[in-house]
Formats: structure tokens, sequence, C-alpha cells
């Protein structure tokens, strides 16, 4: 069986799983299941994405499904061999996917989207906290990427965690703002932007 990624398109952790494969030129089926959906739910005990299949074998969480596309498949590899520099990259993955994800897309970003009031008014109180902790968070990425990438200078895995969010990011007014006034970050961003792993698995046709 062809390796299978499952998940909706608009998830950035479904977008970091592919973009991996897309870096490695991996084929794979996108199979654009949304969560807690039978097919989900049968993969992953709580109904989350991303999830995997391939050759008979199933795995879900998004660092486990990205470690075994990097080690299983022939391509460019996402994580050192050496390991202070795999250490580095595994640092940056882990704290974007906790740290940065919790506050710019959880905290932020959904909040947006989802929490409204009876008149459909964005319910802003966590917004407001959200923002108040934006200029440590920012300026934190902003000096992390100042070599290219994301705590180097080669793009890893950890970028592939960290683009999608700061796309995310852009689509309200202060992360947008937040982003522009990184000049590291900005830069940064917008040469990633240009990759086709980035291109290929962009949500906004899906």
């Amino acid at each position: 069986m062809a390796l299978e990624i499952i998940g909706f398109p608009r998830s950035n952790f479904v977008r970091t799983v592919r973009m991996v494969a897309e870096e490695k030129s991996v084929a794979y089926e996108h199979l654009p299941e949304l969560p807690h959906s039978d097919v989900v739910k049968s993969l992953h005990p709580l109904g989350q994405i991303p999830a995997m299949r391939h050759d008979g074998f199933a795995l879900f969480e998004s660092m486990a499904i990205a470690r075994y596309i990097d080690t299983v498949f022939d391509g460019p590899a996402m994580i050192p061999s050496e390991p202070k520099a795999a250490a580095v990259v595994n640092q940056w993955a882990s704290f974007v996917q906790t740290s940065v994800d919790r506050l710019i897309l959880r905290q932020y970003v959904v909040e947006y989207l989802f929490n409204k009031d009876a008149d459909g008014n964005v319910v802003r109180t966590e917004i407001d906290r959200a923002i108040k902790r934006f200029p440590k968070m920012f300026g934190a990425l902003d000096a992390a990427v100042a070599q290219g990438c994301l705590g180097g200078d080669n793009f890893s895995l950890a970028d592939c965690f960290l683009m999608p969010i700061l796309f995310g990011a852009q689509m309200f007014p202060e992360g947008k703002e937040a982003l522009n006034g990184s000049a590291s970050l900005k830069a940064y961003f917008d040469t990633h932007a240009k990759r086709p792993s980035f291109a290929s698995t962009s949500p906004i046709a899906a």
C-alpha cells in the first residue's frame, strides 16, 4: 500500500507531514478526512488528525508520522544525523508544536474563527490575552530564524512545523502586524513560502 496521509487539509499539522513527504519527493495519497470521522476514529483513539497508513502500518501524531516518513523513505534528511544538530531541530520542532501552536493557533486564530457571540461578533477575551504575549514569542522566533531556517541554516522538520502556523497567523490583523514587524521572520516566511512543498500543500484551494 502506498503512503496515505489522512486529515483535513486546513490543519497545520496535516500540512506539516505533507510538507515532509513533499520535501523528500515521497509519493503519497492525501485523504482529506475531518477529525472524528469514522476513518480517523479507527486510527486515533481521540479521533484527532493527522494519521497515516503505509503497507499495513498505521500511525498517529504529527511528530511520529513526520519522523517515520523521514526515516523510511529516501530523499534529503529532515533531521540531521549529527547528534547536536539533530537535537536542535528536535528542540525547535517540539517548541513549535507545543508553545507556538498553542499561542498563535489555538489561543488566537481558532478564537477568531470559532468563538463568537449570538450576534456573530468575535469574543476577544482569549485573543486579547494572546496578543499580549506576541512580542516575546515573535521575538524568539525572529532570533531563531536569523540564519535562514529555524535554529540553523538548513530547511528541516522544524521548519515544516513552523511555516503553516505563520501562514495562519497572517489571517488576522495582529498576527500579520507581528510578523511584518519581525524582519528576520518575515524574510524567512517570504523565502520559504516559495518552496514547492509549501505551495503544493496550500489549504486555500482545498
